[in-house]
């Protein structure tokens, strides 16, 4: 029975992927916000109700891809902050950096899934937000360690007292032990740098910059100077 029960359990995960990936190359095509359940279905030779038994609608569907795509992307991002453990943190904070731009420039629909225009009609539950910390928590890590071993500037110009209320109930929710001047610091760059991301993917730097790596690591630098982080040559204050 229990070998059963495992053969069924395997071919349940096999036909789940399949049904993601035939998802992912429409929306490669068509753009999320055509998803269909039943053209999924067609294209893998399934019957329509026979693929509600994976997935009970496209907004369940498109869930479990935009959970997948930041899984994806949060697990580069820890694994450049684990492998550049013992490195400066602006270093540490650049391969982070590279890491999610080179996982962007491969997927870039999955990228465009989570970080492009919202999908009408579909509110994303909370499941989606506790696989998005990941990447937020890889690169706040950096800036957390970088505290830790005082390798961090303090801000010389406080943000905004309604800010650091953001800053507070962030650092509540999420758990990461960091002052809360150098966290809302940390919330002013993190968009940036997918807006960075998001110019290169998007093809808004067509024509503008040719030289599109050496461009990154020179913005993310200045973002590192922003968060304050020391380099190989910084002196500490």
């Amino acid at each position: 029975m229990v070998g059963i029960e495992g053969a069924r359990s395997r071919a349940r995960a096999e036909v789940t992927a399949a049904i993601k990936e035939e998802a992912r190359r429409q929306l490669a095509e068509e753009g999320a916000a055509r998803l269909s359940l039943r053209a999924v279905a067609r294209e893998l030779g399934m019957v329509s109700s026979a693929l509600y038994r994976y997935f009970p609608g496209r907004d369940e569907l498109l869930t479990a891809l935009i959970v997948d795509a930041y899984s994806a992307a949060g697990a580069v991002a820890e694994a450049a902050a684990s492998d550049s453990e013992g490195s400066a943190p602006s270093v540490r904070w650049r391969e982070v950096c590279r890491a999610l731009r080179r996982w962007a420039l491969a997927h870039p629909h999955e990228y465009a899934l989570v970080y492009g225009s919202p999908v009408p009609g579909y509110a994303a539950p909370d499941r989606t937000t506790e696989a998005a910390s990941r990447i937020a928590m890889a690169l706040f890590g950096v800036v957390a360690d970088a505290v830790a071993a005082g390798d961090c500037a303090e801000p010389v110009d406080g943000p905004p007292a309604e800010l650091l209320a953001d800053a507070r109930e962030v650092r509540a929710r999420i758990g990461l032990e960091l002052p809360a001047a150098v966290l809302a610091r940390s919330l002013v760059v993190w968009p940036q740098l997918f807006g960075l991301i998001g110019f290169e993917v998007f093809g808004q730097l067509r024509g503008v910059i040719e030289r599109r790596e050496t461009y990154f690591d020179h913005a993310v630098d200045q973002l590192a100077a922003t968060l304050g982080l020391f380099g190989e040559r910084s002196a500490r204050s």
